[in-house]
């Protein structure tokens, strides 16, 4: 039986979770709505191979830093405003992408409507919000997968609705829709999200810029954790470089990488600008937390939600080439790994409510580990239903794994609930980049078992998770100290 009654339309935590992983639904639908109108987009412009994989990359560049800077803001300003006009900036990004009448701006919009993969980020911290430690696993679970499920339905519709509208700007029509769409539902969210029940305190940072750090070596090894989200940037620059897609000019490359040098020097100003008083003064043992926790749901999250985007990137073409199939058919096989996100995403979130999390969380890692040998083991004498199953078999885990992460996040420290989420979903989008990166240099059995080998290693890193327990403590304006259960 469920721990609680999805159709309990009355119950204020239930309208609030409805609302939110429909809010999260239009972006993943704003988001991924080029890669199911690609082929009308590259007729339209005669984009060349490069431009195309130019376009992709792009489609996650802006997303790693706006996780960071999301989460910030909606610690600050709460998720309801910061959902509201995520919604409404991101529509009008949409309109100048369907307005586009030269690659150049088709880039650089696409390049902005990647801000909309930041919106993940504010509904972890709404339903933490809402919902006991004894519910919120299946909460995060249901916010997160019946929300991704957006990319799916923006895979199956988004292209039937261009084709709808017709005529050589029937793609535009339709990605102006999901701007309607989302600028419309901002309004609805605002007019009826709240950030917090009647009565509750909403926890706000003491400072902006980065996490409050507790003690002086977690200070350091934040900065080690910080450190690849800010080298996937120059990863990015170097793949849109003349080395790369050539989207950027070397000149262009070189302002690019100053770029994120200066991005760099501003983050690691800013955690050292938040954590300064770290080296004059303890922090008291109750209000501490153990920033491991949130490097372990880093490299959790890296593992599965990172290679979950790969793998959803290359199955396709993949299926094609391996059984001599349509691009339909493949389209079909392949949709097994996003559809999974329904059902195994809150499994993920619901069996760490009632098991454990850290146990759920390598288990399923293990199983997406196991998954993973699977896929990389297929070969043309394969009967097709056995690479279906198999497909299932993986997605199952890793979306199960994704469910798991967040049913810990919300556990750590409340008030930095949405810094921590942008920092592990920006992880997420930094595997993704590694990985669609080494697609390009190895053989597609070769990337299944790496994809394994990393799924192996962060089990092992998983072990040195500490199962949330007894409470958080958080400190009101007036100095006083609350404690929040977490079991």
């Amino acid at each position: 039986m469920l721990p609680i009654n999805l159709f309990a339309f009355h119950e204020g935590k239930i309208k609030i979770l409805h609302l939110t992983w429909f809010a999260f639904f239009i972006t993943f639908i704003m988001w991924f709505s080029q890669a199911s109108l690609l082929p009308f987009i590259k007729q339209a412009f005669a984009l060349t191979d490069s431009q195309v994989k130019a376009l992709l990359i792009l489609n996650v560049a802006l997303t790693i830093p706006a996780r960071i800077l999301i989460g910030v803001l909606v610690d600050k300003f709460g998720p309801r405003l910061a959902y509201s006009l995520l919604l409404a900036i991101s529509a009008c990004f949409c309109f100048g992408y369907a307005l586009a009448d030269s690659f150049e701006m088709l880039a650089l919009m696409r390049f902005l409507v990647g801000f909309v993969g930041a919106g993940f980020v504010i509904g972890i911290r709404l339903v933490s919000e809402w919902f006991p430690a004894k519910e919120v696993g299946f909460a995060e679970g249901i916010y997160g997968g019946w929300g991704n499920f957006g990319a799916a339905v923006a895979s199956g519709v988004l292209p039937v609705l261009a084709a709808f509208y017709g005529g050589d700007n029937g793609w535009r029509w339709a990605v102006a829709t999901t701007g309607f769409i989302a600028l419309f539902y901002s309004v609805v969210f605002y007019t009826f999200a709240r950030n917090t029940p009647k009565g509750s305190h909403y926890f706000r940072p003491k400072k902006l810029g980065g996490l409050e750090i507790t003690s002086r070596f977690d200070f350091w090894f934040y900065l080690i954790m910080t450190a690849p989200l800010i080298g996937c940037l120059y990863l990015l620059a170097w793949r849109l470089s003349p080395a790369g897609t050539k989207l950027l000019s070397e000149t262009a490359t070189y302002c690019a990488y100053a770029a994120v040098t200066l991005l760099g020097i501003y983050q690691y100003s800013q955690i050292l600008k938040v954590n300064k008083d770290i080296f004059k003064r303890e922090v008291p043992a109750i209000q501490r937390y153990k920033f491991k926790q949130v490097a372990v749901l880093d490299l959790a999250y890296l593992a599965s939600f990172g290679s979950e985007i790969a793998v959803v990137s290359m199955l396709p073409l993949y299926f094609m080439t391996m059984f001599g199939i349509t691009a339909v058919q493949a389209g079909l096989m392949a949709g097994c790994f996003t559809v999974a996100n329904l059902i195994a995403r809150p499994a993920g979130g619901l069996f760490s409510d009632k098991f454990g999390r850290k146990k759920v969380l390598g288990v399923t890692l293990v199983g997406q580990a196991i998954g993973y040998l699977l896929l990389s083991q297929i070969n043309a004498s394969w009967w097709i239903g056995w690479a279906v199953a198999a497909t299932l078999v993986c997605s199952l885990s890793v979306q199960a794994a994704c469910g798991a992460v967040y049913s810990v996040v919300p556990l750590v420290q409340r008030r930095m609930t949405g810094q921590i989420a942008g920092m592990v979903g920006a992880y997420g989008n930094v595997g993704s980049v590694i990985f669609l990166t080494l697609l390009t240099f190895l053989s597609p059995h070769l990337f299944f078992t790496v994809l394994a080998g990393v799924s192996a290693v962060t089990f092992v890193a998983a072990q040195f998770l500490s199962e949330p327990k007894g409470h958080m403590a958080e400190v009101l304006e007036d100095g006083t100290v609350q404690l929040i259960e977490v079991e």
